[in-house]
């Protein structure tokens, strides 16, 4: 090369700026984050827990922004993955609560209660007043934690370790995509129900009772690979979900059985007898053999009713209440880092981060927001939304912080449990007014996610030498993408159930299990019927066992009792392929290989799923046009 050209090539190298926030890495986080978001909505609304979206984008990332477009860089797809995960965690936040809001409107409706009035409207600006509150509240934490305290964050190196991944990157793209299609193919062969054998296959369950062990008793795994995926991405650190199910279904519900805690037998109507000749009849077997099978299909509804779903429950409780108290220390340091970190700020650093006017502007903005939108729910006065609206952001701080030390030292975000108790405190400041409750609610839920997401997205950053108030800056404007996403995608899979309602809940493809355990503590205080002895019984295991050296362990199990066991079998089952594999493939054929396909078969039945609800809504309103 002559050394014009030379000269040439080296002034446009040091002029041009290095890529990082650029239009191609902001578009492709945005695109990324809807669409993992939409994902793993369904999925949190499927297993009861969200699952974090920085792997998958900053898997795409690197296939589009170098192996595409041939231009990218490490910084620039940590923007990418950095919106991506900050949209799909305000989506957590979202479906852990607003669902229980939905079921419980359903359930008062049928027992002709009068229906809560709720509008869409304040919940999209809750929902954006948290994303925002999340975001600007953490970042003053951001020097102590992770320059001083030099706190890990699991996820953080685990993301980082793929942007650095240089050409396996293309390799766990293509991975991803072979996920995504075998397990989009197999969702529609399960929605066809070409496979289902009555007695042996319904409703994407497999039964292994063969018509002698007991149904209560009776093994049964889920067929959707949903599940199993879930587990192979999490390995080892998920067997408390395996061993939770055990306990519930295999120790707790016969013993409940034999001790003779459930209804010996259960009455039957005439009409229900006339029913059950026809169907001896038709199926050419005895009635006395569909009497015994009615009885343990009963017992079984007992036992999840009465008394596995309020001992999860109040194991779920106990569990994030002693993960505060555990996490007390970690309060305190967080405490320390703000008052470090106020005293760092004029040490030269100010134009590494957001500055301070821009996070009190911020707070402000997401405060008012907050007010707004419980100031324009039914039943809610202005000095009751000004109250929810302050001490919501004092708790939703608080909350942030630990679930952001939780998470740095240990990679486990409780967030299922703080949303239980979020929701919890916003009832009673709000005198039992549930809409009021869970507007503030979910504000709440996406900034405690959101604050978690802010802290491992800049370890990443840190680790690869980004400035840390471009991803600042990105992550304040986007996540609410994710909150109004979410909230839509809430509506449209309620909308996709029989007659226009019930999408999702207990006895669907879409259980919502914490939903369903918001509802009942919300059912249970507004009846007055609270069963004390199973959430009192159920807080003290999971007290003790939050106190246990394994991180969450007492939210695990008790969301584990909550779900139904067919779903805590299979996600064990893909725990135990993943520690399998570690051992005779090693972890890098874990890391590698097992992960993005893990992931592509979450994201193919996921949007799979969503694809066919869109589906019938939209061939449901044809019908009633065209009629």
């Amino acid at each position: 090369m002559p050394d014009r050209l030379k000269a040439k090539a080296i002034g446009r190298a040091v002029v041009e700026p290095y890529r990082e926030l650029t239009v191609a890495g902001v578009v492709l986080g945005i695109v990324q984050g809807v669409i993992i978001n939409i994902a793993f909505a369904y999925v949190a609304l499927k297993i009861g827990f969200g699952i974090g979206g920085s792997t998958v984008a900053a898997i795409m990332g690197y296939a589009l922004l170098t192996g595409v477009m041939r231009r990218g860089t490490s910084v620039e797809n940590n923007i990418n993955q950095t919106i991506a995960s900050g949209i799909n965690v305000s989506g957590a936040g979202v479906v852990f609560t607003l669902p229980a809001l939905f079921m419980l409107n359903a359930a008062w409706s049928a027992e002709g209660k009068s229906p809560i009035e709720f509008d869409a409207l304040p919940l999209f600006i809750g929902g954006v007043a948290g994303a925002i509150l999340g975001t600007v509240l953490i970042i003053p934490l951001r020097k102590q934690m992770i320059e001083m305290d030099r706190l890990r964050f699991p996820s953080g190196i685990a993301v980082t370790t793929i942007i650095r991944s240089g050409r396996a990157g293309i390799e766990k793209a293509k991975l991803l995509a072979i996920g995504v299609a075998v397990s989009a193919l197999w969702k529609m062969v399960l929605i066809s129900g070409w496979i289902d054998v009555p007695g042996l296959i319904e409703e994407e369950i497999l039964y292994f009772g063969f018509g002698v062990i007991p149904i209560y008793l009776a093994p049964m795994i889920g067929l959707s690979v949903l599940n199993a995926a879930a587990g192979m991405l999490t390995g080892k650190g998920g067997l408390p979900m395996l061993f939770g199910g055990i306990l519930a279904w295999w120790v707790i519900a016969p013993a409940s059985v034999f001790s003779g805690w459930t209804p010996e037998d259960f009455p039957v109507t005439a009409d229900q007898r006339t029913a059950l000749d026809e169907q001896a009849a038709h199926q050419d077997v005895s009635l006395e053999r569909l009497l015994a099978e009615r009885r343990q299909s009963l017992t079984k509804d007992f036992l999840y009713g009465k008394v596995l779903r309020p001992t999860g429950i109040g194991v779920l409780i106990g569990g994030a209440l002693m993960g505060v108290i555990v996490c007390f220390p970690a309060i305190v340091n967080a405490f320390r880092s703000l008052a470090g970190a106020a005293r760092t700020a004029g040490a030269g650093g100010e134009a590494e981060e957001m500055p301070l006017r821009g996070i009190a502007a911020g707070t402000g903005l997401g405060m008012i927001l907050l007010f707004v939108a419980a100031a324009m729910t039914e039943g809610v006065s202005l000095p009751q939304a000004f109250l929810a609206a302050v001490i919501g952001v004092l708790w939703l701080a608080v909350a942030g912080l630990i679930v952001s030390q939780a998470a740095g030292m240990t990679d486990i975000s409780p967030i299922s449990g703080m949303a239980l108790i979020s929701v919890t405190i916003m009832m009673f400041l709000l005198n039992g007014n549930v809409a009021g409750a869970m507007v503030v609610g979910v504000a709440v839920c996406v900034a405690i996610g959101q604050s978690a997401d802010m802290m491992q997205d800049l370890k990443t950053g840190h680790m690869l030498g980004a400035r840390p108030i471009k991803q600042q800056l990105v992550q304040f404007a986007f996540p609410w993408i994710g909150a109004v996403t979410a909230i839509g995608l809430v509506y449209i899979l309620w909308q996709s159930g029989p007659g226009g309602q019930g999408g999702f809940g207990e006895g669907t493809r879409l259980p919502a299990p914490q939903g369903g355990a918001l509802m009942g503590i919300i059912s249970a205080v507004q009846s007055g019927n609270v069963p004390v002895d199973k959430y009192l019984m159920g807080s003290i295991i999971g007290a003790l066992l939050g106190a246990a050296p394994a991180p969450g362990l007492g939210v695990l199990i008790g969301l584990s009792m909550y779900l139904p066991f067919y779903m805590s079998l299979g996600y064990g089952i893909g725990c135990l392929i993943h520690i399998f594999l570690r051992k005779t493939k090693g972890p890098l054929f874990c890391q590698h290989k097992l992960v993005p396909f893990a992931a592509g078969l979450i994201v193919g039945e996921a949007l799979t799923g969503v694809g066919y609800a869109a589906y019938e809504i939209i061939g449901a309103a044809m019908e009633t046009t065209s009629a």
